[in-house]
């Protein structure tokens, strides 16, 4: 055979071989893992096309073939709780093991921060800590990652069994649940936990359900489709909240007029807090440039004392301007305190102006200033003057560079692609999820978004398995339903998607934090989420819900208020036995903190200034701590409203 002969035929030989494909198994597959009891168990990967794949565990072993496009699937028999096993999955040259294998309930986790908080953030963390001993319960932590379209595997990921040295990175709700089902089941128990800080429910929502739905079908007409594009649009989205339209010359802008007297800064549309990150603050994931302003009055005492002037951390580069003229510049990771001597503050309004950058260390943090409401003030003399008690007026800087940064709530579907799309079809139990802090705001429409979420959810692992989720805890303000609640009305939704079959919700109102979005009791979270799978997933006969408003009856300038999930009798926890928490209301819409008392299974309400009632509200706030209606097993009511008059998140949506 001559040289041209041979050359040929050694390009063939290796260019064949590069098309062989490496046996793979799907990500989410691996050592430790907990497969599903009493289901079919689905198993799949990838190999060369037409490749035969066997798999087996526990004696059962079956067969796949890869496809053309080298992804193979099979379906492993039922079987019963146990372990541990082996799973070997081999193909035509390689071979796959997964040891330590047990099979018993798998549950997926998702939702945002309050899922994702760990254990070791907790309350009592360092004896939960120090006991988690429980090696049959194993958690599979899925990377934050965003992607725009179905992503076929996950990039890392790996089971990690419950022990001292590993729980502390556990989501904590979903730690605190496995184990009660664990110890009441007496089965191992799998948590697969996908979930991430701050997102919408639309970015864990897929593209096909949303353009079959009756609530998103607009959103995938104009969602952006790659990260330039999506860049483009936020920065159109800046301008528009900038200057009220998103056809502005941002280029006749002149920046060195800010600095000038008289200025009016009051123009500045955008307004901010600067302490904490900018990124919820509405301006997305901007990176540059800022320019942030307030006016400061100072007392007369103040302008013939030297001041010192604390605001927080930044990492950035930094200016800061007071009355045009600049006292500051420069960057620091200490604590910012600028010493100011006597006669740089005015007696009366005072502009105090800051030119920022992004952070350094940590990068990640963005836009905005660390550090706590008492790190931001003007000192001297005895006297402290508190800087971010209200809003700032803010610009961006058009004539520095800017960049976007990749923010998992800009465009809708992403976290899905990325996040959950590469565990179908994963064998479940069924579904956890803690979300809605964030979709507040559209509340209404989370009456349809939510359900949409679950179905969607359902249609793709192929089978209606149950849905379990936490009714938004306590947070904010207590305030009357005169003034209206967006998170009373997110409860709401969540309340009403109870319709769909296989659904259990956990109150929380009575262990949240006003002071804190984050309530770090997680134990009865994980509690209250049992005892609804142990009813909805597992058909036990137990009470596993607090009581739930029923139907009303207005009679002689009274309401009588009926109740499921009564158990052992309504009850209430304050200690002189009064129920709180009432508001009532006429025609007139004008709601006053009412009397209630529990009568047998009924609760009766009323107010001398509404004669004749149409309409009550429970817990209708922010955070309704005065709310105290329970039933005997201790389960809080759940807050809900009699009417359906007008609320104040009526034609938000999602864009």
């Amino acid at each position: 055979m001559t040289t041209k002969q041979i050359l040929p035929l050694l390009f063939f030989l290796l260019s064949t071989s590069l098309t062989f494909a490496q046996l793979k198994v799907a990500r989410v597959f691996g050592d430790h893992m907990v497969l599903q009891r009493d289901k079919v168990i689905m198993v799949w990967g990838w190999a060369d096309k037409g490749e035969k794949v066997t798999v087996t565990l526990n004696g059962r072993t079956v067969t796949a073939k890869a496809g053309p496009d080298g992804k193979w699937i099979t379906d492993l028999p039922i079987m019963p709780a146990g372990g541990p096993y082996q799973l070997i999955i081999k193909g035509k040259k390689d071979q796959i093991t997964f040891n330590d294998i047990l099979i018993g309930e798998v549950w997926l986790l998702s939702g945002q921060s309050n899922m994702e908080w760990k254990v070791r953030s907790s309350d009592n963390a360092k004896a939960e800590i120090a006991s988690a001993n429980n090696s049959t319960i194993r958690h599979f932590e899925v990377a934050h990652e965003l992607a725009f379209e179905p992503q076929k595997d996950l990039g890392k990921g790996e089971w990690k069994v419950a022990s001292p040295s590993t729980v502390g990175d556990f989501s904590a709700v979903g730690y605190f649940f496995a184990r009660d089902i664990s110890q009441k089941l007496d089965v191992p128990v799998g948590l697969i936990h996908s979930s991430w800080g701050g997102s919408q429910i639309e970015g864990w929502i897929s593209e096909k359900a949303m353009k079959e739905s009756d609530v998103l079908y607009y959103y995938p007409q104009t969602m952006a489709r790659n990260w330039d594009e999506d860049a483009k649009r936020q920065e159109q989205k800046l301008i528009r909240q900038t200057y009220g339209t998103d056809t502005y010359n941002i280029g006749a802008v002149d920046e060195s007029t800010y600095l000038k007297p008289g200025y009016d800064y009051s123009q500045w549309k955008l307004k901010v807090n600067p302490m904490g990150q900018w990124v919820w603050q509405g301006v997305g994931g901007f990176r540059g440039t800022a320019y942030v302003q307030r006016t400061v009055d100072v007392p007369a005492e103040l302008t013939s004392a030297e001041t010192t002037l604390h605001f927080g951390r930044n990492t950035g580069d930094l200016a800061f301007y007071i009355n045009g003229k600049k006292v500051f510049e420069g960057t620091t990771k200490e604590p910012i305190a600028i010493k100011l001597p006597a006669g740089t503050w005015q007696q009366g309004g005072n502009s105090l102006l800051i030119r920022m950058e992004p952070n350094r260390e940590p990068q990640y943090f963005g836009m905005g200033f660390m550090g706590a409401p008492a790190d931001f003030s003007v000192k001297g003399a005895g006297t402290s003057i508190p800087l971010v008690d209200t809003r700032w007026n803010m610009i961006p800087s058009w004539k520095a560079t800017r960049t976007y940064d990749h923010f998992m709530n800009n465009v809708g579907t992403t976290i899905y692609n990325a996040m959950i799309a590469p565990l179908v079809p994963y064998t479940i139990a069924g579904a956890l999820w803690y979300q809605g802090e964030t979709n507040a705001g559209r509340a209404q429409q989370y009456r349809q978004s939510f359900p949409l979420l679950i179905n969607s959810w359902r249609q793709d692992w192929g089978y209606g398995f149950p849905f379990l989720f936490v009714q938004l805890a306590n947070f904010g303000p207590n305030q009357s339903s005169n003034d209206g609640s967006d998170w009373a009305e997110l409860r709401e939704a969540q309340a009403m998607t109870l319709r769909l079959p296989k659904t259990g919700m956990a109150v929380t109102t009575d262990i949240g934090n006003p002071d804190d979005i984050h309530p770090t009791n997680k134990q009865d979270v994980g509690k209250r989420l049992a005892l609804s799978a142990l009813k909805v997933a597992y058909g036990q006969d137990l009470v596993y819900s607090g009581p739930t408003y029923k139907d009303v009856q207005f009679s002689n300038g009274q309401a009588i208020l009926n109740f499921d999930n009564v158990g052992g009798g309504l009850t209430t926890k304050d200690k002189y036995g009064y129920l709180k928490g009432f508001e009532i209301a006429g025609a007139d819409k004008k709601f006053y903190y009412a009397s209630a008392r529990i009568e047998g299974t009924t609760v009766v309400v009323s107010h001398p200034q509404v004669p004749t009632p149409v309409a009550v509200r429970y817990g209708w706030s922010n955070s309704p701590t005065d709310a105290n209606l329970y039933n005997a097993e201790g389960l809080p009511a759940s807050p809900f409203r009699t009417d359906t008059w007008k609320g104040v998140t009526e034609g938000r949506k999602f864009e």
